[in-house]
Formats: C-alpha cells, structure tokens, sequence
C-alpha cells in the first residue's frame, strides 16, 4: 500500500500534475493540503474518473485538506475535535478516515507567522488539540497516521542554514515540544534521515532561486504509530515533483507498507 502527502499549494493550479502524478506514482492514498478552494470547487469528478474516492475540508482561498483513496474512505472526520478557533473562525486544517486496513489524518498546522504574533499562539494550542485528538488511534493496534504539512522542521538537520531562522517560526523550542508531545502518545517520524541523499527536504520557497540551490525545509511529515512504522517498507520524497513550470512548492511524501 501507497500513501503520500502533498501540500498541492491550490488543488486549481495543481490539478494536472496532480492526476498525472496519481496515475504515474500508484499512489493508494493521497493526504492534501491546502487546496485553496471551496468544496463545489474541489475537482471530485476528475479523480473518480481516474478510480479515487475523495472527501475535503474547505472554505475557500485560504487552507483547505483533503483525503484521495482508491482503497476506500469510511469513518470520516472533517475538523480537528475540540480544536481552537482563529478570529473566530475554525479553519479548514484536518481531516480523517480509514482507508482499507489503515486510519490517517491529513493535517495543515497552522504556519504561526511570526513568534510574537497570535497566530503563533494559536499554532500552539492547535498543535495541543491534535495531541489530544489522536492519543487514542495512536496507542492503538491499527496502523495509524497522521501525515501533513507540520509547519515545524523537528531539528536543526531539517533546515538549509539554522543561522538563517534564528528567531523566526517552524525551529522554535515550543513548537518543536509540541511534535515531541505528539511523538509520546505513541507516533514517530517514520521518513528516515537520511534518505537517498544528504538532505531530504520537502519546501522550498518560488524565491530566490531556492529549489535549484536546495535552500529548503523538512516540514511535510508522516507521524506513525507502532502498527504503522512497523509496517513501513520504503519511503522518499517526490523531489522531480518540485521541478519544472506550474510546480507546488512542496514535493509530496511517499512511505509504502506491508499491510
């Protein structure tokens, strides 16, 4: 079984590559991120024509999640339970459903923006929601994961030049406690460092020409449980997905398992 995530960067923008990579990578199940749409806009029909099932999670230009399945879609969860609001509004950043013998989450954390900003705050207590959302799928006997754009690089390794963020989001020590949180209820990274090459980042920012330097992050994560990471025959990120006209600024994350 194939399961990816790829924060898309608008599903609109993205939706050729996007069928053309389903059909090229035999992907099972596809966690998305920020499709920047409304739920009329999300492209359901083309995906079914290519043999997907899909549920979303959307408001409109802003955030967005999705699940993709070809190995069916059951006990579906749209939101983050019991999470925070931002400007009084509850975003569109989780969703979950069991997908054949395994149970995922696609997730977007909130970016934080800046450290002495609220929305860094909010990142924070959103992260501290979906600890507690989790813990019980996570000490669980069923493969598990919750896979998405994390917003956070676990370690200074994850990053191009730590010097470079001293101060800013993604390699705080509170956010960087918050993924330790989520690891003690029974999830690991299961995307070992390093892969097939020193760095295996997953972001890069359009701007100064930072793809083809390699300036970029570790954020897109899978956290799996035991069952999970047990299971976990080979993983990689897409980085060919990242090249060429019209490419998201993540490249998705591919793990395979014997389940």
């Amino acid at each position: 079984m194939r399961i990816a995530t790829w924060n898309v960067n608008s599903i609109t923008a993205r939706l050729p590559r996007l069928l053309a990579w389903l059909e090229s990578s035999g992907t099972d199940v596809l966690c998305v991120q920020e499709t920047k749409c409304t739920v009329e806009q999300f492209p359901t029909e083309e995906l079914r024509a290519l043999g997907y099932e899909s549920v979303v999670h959307a408001t409109g230009r802003w955030n967005g999640v999705a699940l993709v399945s070809r190995v069916g879609l059951a006990d579906v969860v749209t939101g983050l339970p019991g999470g925070p609001e931002y400007d009084a509004v509850d975003e569109p950043r989780a969703i979950s459903a069991t997908c054949g013998p395994v149970r995922v989450w696609s997730v977007y954390v909130p970016n934080g923006r800046e450290v002495a900003h609220e929305h860094y705050a909010y990142k924070l207590r959103w992260l501290d929601a979906l600890k507690a959302a989790v813990a019980g799928d996570a000490a669980g006997d069923r493969p598990f994961a919750v896979l998405g754009d994390y917003n956070i690089a676990p370690t200074d390794d994850d990053v191009w030049d730590r010097s470079v963020f001293e101060g800013l989001t993604h390699v705080t020590e509170p956010e960087r406690a918050a993924l330790a949180g989520l690891r003690e209820t029974g999830l690991s990274d299961v995307v070992p460092r390093p892969l097939k090459y020193d760095h295996p980042y997953t972001y890069w920012d359009y701007r100064q020409l930072a793809f083809p330097k390699n300036r970029g992050m570790r954020i897109d994560l899978v956290y799996g449980n035991k069952a999970f990471a047990e299971a976990v025959t080979d993983s990689y990120v897409d980085r060919e997905e990242r090249k060429g006209k019209g490419a998201s600024d993540h490249a998705p994350v591919v793990v395979d398992l014997d389940v």
